[in-house]
């Protein structure tokens, strides 16, 4: 099929447009740059650069492409930026999702899959976290994700629309040709093996008090290849109806854990300062993935934190600047 990919030139989203074209489906690749890279969009892939926030830029590209699906993940995705900046989430967010839906809905594309998020979910009554549990934002990020799978809901109502709602906890690792490059770099593991690579002189560590056996924070990584295998066997799924899943391995690694891990993957000792806690952050957030692993067949091939990790280094080591400087898109 024809498949929308907006956010493609981005860390996950730029995943899912290799694996989407390595199964033979046609990809359209929207984004805007602001965080993604045109080097990481294969070059099999259409790309057209355009923001949401203008719906006429949207809806050119679903009326001209008339994909058979969406996939969606552009957004503002920092939980410690959206405390300090809530109208950047609740307004963009959001607004950037409805303009995308309108078009879909103008042009009759009826399918799609969402990237939401773990931060929907800061007051868990179990653990791991299962799809039943009660929604209560942890940011105004986590409010936007929530809202906007408020609207698919009613668009499945009221205009036959199917989705699948995709709740992350923390994508990590990298395949062979792609990797997490942000500027500036907020998300741990790619900031561990910066101090690594020389690049930084020592990871912060936000909090040793939490209510978990260290101290620190503890969180559930999943591979981004198992993450969007996770997507592609949703897409394959829609034809049955609507799909909401909690993605992640169903185990628990704190901030220290992840440090450790990197010291065994990479051989350097890796220092370690320890800085007050940012707003938001939850002691531990852990996926029950029984729904999809049940309904849909998927596992996670990266099963342990070393793994994760390693594949994120092999990647860092070969590419320790990111995209700067690459001269051609990913084949």
């Amino acid at each position: 099929m024809k498949v929308l990919v907006t956010g493609g030139a981005g860390y996950i989203g730029s995943v899912a447009t290799d694996a989407l074209l390595q199964r033979g489906h046609d990809v359209v690749v929207f984004d805007n740059l602001q965080q993604g890279h045109r080097e990481a969009v294969p070059l099999e892939a259409r790309f057209v650069q355009g923001d949401l926030n203008c719906f006429k830029a949207i809806d050119q590209v679903v009326r001209c492409e008339t994909p058979d699906a969406v996939m969606h993940f552009s957004a503002n995705s920092l939980v410690g930026e959206s405390m300090e900046k809530p109208f950047l989430y609740l307004n963009d967010n959001v607004v950037n999702a409805l303009n995308l839906l309108k078009s879909m809905e103008n042009h009759g594309v009826k399918r799609i899959i969402f990237s939401s998020t773990a931060n929907l979910f800061s007051d868990p009554s179990e653990m791991p976290i299962d799809e039943t549990e009660r929604i209560v934002p942890g940011s105004p990020y986590g409010e936007s994700k929530a809202i906007i799978e408020r609207f698919l809901h009613w668009l499945s109502v009221t205009s036959g629309f199917r989705y699948a709602c995709l709740r992350y906890f923390n994508a990590a690792g990298a395949t062979e040709r792609l990797g997490e490059d942000h500027n500036p770099e907020l998300h741990l593991i790619p900031i561990i093996l910066q101090v690594a690579l020389g690049q930084r002189k020592e990871v912060k560590i936000f909090g040793n008090d939490y209510d978990t056996p260290d101290g620190t924070c503890i969180r559930d990584y999943i591979h981004v290849e198992d993450l969007i295998d996770a997507h592609i066997l949703a897409l394959g799924a829609l034809e049955s109806g609507n799909r909401v899943y909690n993605l992640g391995n169903g185990k628990g690694f704190s901030v220290k854990e992840v440090v450790e891990s990197a010291r065994r993957v990479t051989g350097h000792r890796i220092p370690c300062e320890i800085a007050k806690r940012r707003p938001g952050d939850p002691a531990v957030l852990v996926a029950g993935s029984d729904k999809i692993r049940n309904e849909l067949g998927w596992s996670p091939r990266y099963a342990d934190i070393d793994s994760i990790v390693e594949s994120a280094w092999k990647w860092h080591k070969d590419n320790p600047n990111g995209y700067e400087g690459e001269k051609r898109q990913v084949r």
